[in-house]
Order: structure tokens, then C-alpha cells, then sequence
């Protein structure tokens, strides 16, 4: 996903020292993150404007000043998921990469299954990487459980995300290496994040943090964090709320909650018109962080809390109890249930000895699990396990 911000900061991980990087970015019309660097891009046509200057696009220049979008749809269009998947095959055959690795299932994951029977010659060693819900939701899906395990079949290293999916390929048919467990973004640069982090005792702090998103067919519960606040209205009074990447219909039953009960609650704007730091500021001034679904892995915003100090309010799917012990460092809710989050955010409104014992374990947990300095030398060293299996032969071609 090259508009994704955890693939940027994935492969800046890796930087062009060791490693000649190339990304296929999965969906063409979407523009590539801002904090792309040091990756050749394969895509239809390149960014106008330019990304990075140590970013170089291999695709055509659009030579209008409108159009390449549409253009773009309608080839997509036509081709479909085919065509992506043969421009792919091309691609590898062109590169024989000594790796391919595919961050995410549903996108990534299953454009390379497709590919793979196209390409020309053998297909290179290939790495999965889960992110989120890929395995604990939709492995779980009729209509996804096939294509999950053809994927886990046909793949030869994983990296799990959570300690939880492991148990969960395993389930689904992985038989091969698992090279271990790292959050997706490949770790955190705490040092800037704590410039960011508001001074003084988290309990005096007095912003609230919620997750906005919220979608009905798939795992986001936005509209069960709402639900909550409204519970607990009366003891709100005099905090400001920040609701960020909300979906349109959090966006309006923010408006209604605030109306009805007087409470400050503001929406950002949605996340691509608002900088990484804005969030992670408020963060940094927030005393307690609400985020509810039904399905996740290594949830990237529970880790920004815990890393900025806020008091995690979290929906329990198994993996976050990997990172929270409940009542210690972090309440674990009901994700369908708005009397849970309500009272889980009640306690955290009034013990102040828990928030503040909370946030100095997780600042500690996050120096010792979540720096870049940390987690970038793991990554690595995956690689090279990948490398060596390759040239020990351990690796079929496919």
C-alpha cells in the first residue's frame, strides 16, 4: 500500500545501504505517501507533482494537466485485478528480486497469490506480513478463508504482528518459517514523539482522545466510543474531546452528542489532510485514548497512547493483551458494548494513582519494546535469515 504510512516507515527501516528497494503499490489512484524515500516505485504513471527526490517512479508522465486519475480508473477498470496482477508478473520477471515481500493479506497478499501464476521463470522467495484484522477477521470470512489459506500455503516466511496470529496461520495452514513478531510500522523514533508530550502529571491533563472510525460491515466501533462518552457526560464537563479519523457518520453523531449534552467535542478533519503530529500531539496531551473494534492486531494507536502517555481504553481482541494487563496499565472493553467502554472511562476520570502508575509503565514498556532503535536491527536481521535460507537452498522456487 504506497499510500500507507506504516510502508513508509517500514522500508525506511531497511534504507539503500544493504538494499535496493522496489514497491508496487497495490492501488493505483492512490497517491503515495509523503514520507516515502529511497524506493523505486512501479506504478502506470508517476506523481505529479514529484514525491522525494530519492524516490524515483518508473511509470509514464501523464501529458495533460488533468486526467491521469481517470485514465488510471479506466485501465484499472478494464484490467481489474488481472491486469494488476500480470503488470506484477512483469515486473518480477523484469527484476528477479532476491526477495518479494507483501505487507497485508487482503491487498498485497492476494495481488502476489494471482501473480504468482503469471510470472516468468521462478518466483522469488516470498515473505507475508500481517497486519491488523488480515487473519482474526477475515480468516474467518467464507468468502476470504480459501484465499487466506492459498496465500499462507504459497508463501515462505511470516511475520506476525501480534503473537496471537501465529497460533492463527498455523490454524490456517502455514508450514513454513515464521522469522518473528514486530509491530508493523518497524518500530517508533520516541525520541521526537516525546517532544511532543505534554509536561506535568498525565492526570491534570484535560483532553480525551477517541478513534472515530467506525463502519458497520467490517471491525471499527467509532459510534459504540460516542455511546460511551454520552454515559458518562456528567463527569466530562470541562474536558475538551478529540475525535480523529472519523467516518461521516461518527462526524455527525459528534455534532449530536455535543448538542445534546454541551460537551466540547471537536472533529478533526480526516487523516489525510492532518499531519502524524497533530495526532500524536494530542496524544501527548490526551489523559485517556479511546479505541474500540472487533478485530485488530497490534493496534498502531494503542501504541502511540501508551508511548505519549495516555491512558489506554482499549477493546479486548486478544492481541492487546499482549501489550495491556487489565486495570494496570490499561482497561480492556467490550467493543459492542457502551456501557463497558463508559465504565471503564469513568475509572479512568477518577483514579488519578492508576493513570499515572499506567503511564509510567508504559513509557517504560515503550522504551524497551517499541523504539526504532530496538525493533529496526530485528527487522533486518529477518531479512538476512530470508537471504540465507535462499542461498542455502531451503527455499523451493515457485
Amino acid at each position: 500500500m504506497g499510500d500507507s504510512a506504516h510502508t513508509a516507515r517500514w522500508l525506511a527501516a531497511l534504507g539503500r545501504d544493504r538494499w535496493d528497494v522496489h514497491l508496487f503499490p497495490v492501488d493505483e489512484l492512490a497517491p503515495l505517501h509523503s514520507d516515502l524515500r529511497d524506493v523505486t516505485v512501479h506504478r502506470l504513471f508517476r506523481s505529479d507533482p514529484p514525491r522525494h527526490a530519492s524516490v524515483l517512479e518508473t511509470g509514464l508522465r501523464w501529458p495533460l494537466r488533468r486526467g491521469a486519475a481517470r485514465a488510471t480508473a479506466e485501465l484499472e477498470r478494464r484490467w481489474s485485478t488481472a491486469g494488476s496482477a500480470a503488470r506484477l508478473a512483469r515486473t518480477i520477471s523484469r527484476l528477479k528480486p532476491d526477495l518479494l515481500h507483501t505487507l497485508e493479506m487482503q491487498h498485497a497478499g492476494y495481488l502476489a497469490l494471482d501473480s504468482r501464476k503469471l510470472v516468468r521463470g521462478p518466483f522469488p522467495p516470498w515473505i507475508y506480513s500481517s497486519w491488523g484484522s488480515d487473519l482474526f477477521y477475515y480468516g474467518r470470512l467464507a468468502g476470504h478463508e480459501p484465499r487466506v489459506r492459498a496465500v499462507l500455503a504459497a508463501c515462505d516466511f511470516y511475520i506476525a504482528d501480534c503473537e496471537r496470529d501465529i497460533g492463527l496461520a498455523h490454524e490456517l495452514g502455514f508450514e513454513r518459517e515464521v522469522l518473528g513478531v514486530t509491530v508493523a510500522s518497524a518500530g517508533f523514533d520516541l525520541e521526537s514523539m516525546r517532544r511532543l508530550r505534554q509536561s506535568g502529571p498525565v492526570s491534570a491533563r484535560t483532553a480525551i482522545a477517541v478513534k472515530g472510525l467506525h463502519t458497520d460491515a467490517w471491525v471499527a466501533r467509532g459510534l459504540v466510543a460516542l455511546q460511551a462518552l454520552h454515559l458518562c457526560a456528567d463527569e466530562l464537563a470541562g474536558f475538551e474531546i478529540d475525535v480523529y479519523s472519523a467516518s461521516p457518520n461518527v462526524r455527525h453523531a459528534a455534532e449530536y452528542v455535543a448538542r445534546l449534552t454541551g460537551l466540547d467535542v471537536r472533529v478533526m478533519p480526516p487523516s489525510v489532510e492532518v499531519p502524524y503530529t497533530r495526532v500524536i500531539s494530542l496524544m501527548g496531551r490526551a489523559r485517556v485514548a479511546i479505541a474500540v473494534n472487533i478485530s485488530d492486531g497490534t493496534p498502531t494507536t494503542l501504541l502511540e497512547a501508551m508511548i505519549m502517555g495516555a491512558f489506554p481504553v482499549q477493546s479486548d481482541t486478544v492481541s492487546t493483551r499482549e501489550w495491556i494487563v487489565d486495570g494496570r496499565n490499561g482497561l480492556l472493553v467490550d467493543a459492542e458494548d457502551p456501557s463497558s467502554v463508559a465504565e471503564a472511562l469513568r475509572r479512568a476520570l477518577s483514579d488519578e494513582a492508576l493513570v499515572e502508575s499506567a503511564a509510567e509503565l508504559n513509557t517504560r514498556l515503550a522504551s524497551e519494546r517499541l523504539d526504532r532503535s530496538v525493533i529496526v536491527p530485528k527487522v533486518l536481521e529477518m531479512y538476512e535469515r530470508a537471504l540465507d535460507a535462499r542461498a542455502a537452498g531451503r527455499v523451493a522456487a515457485g
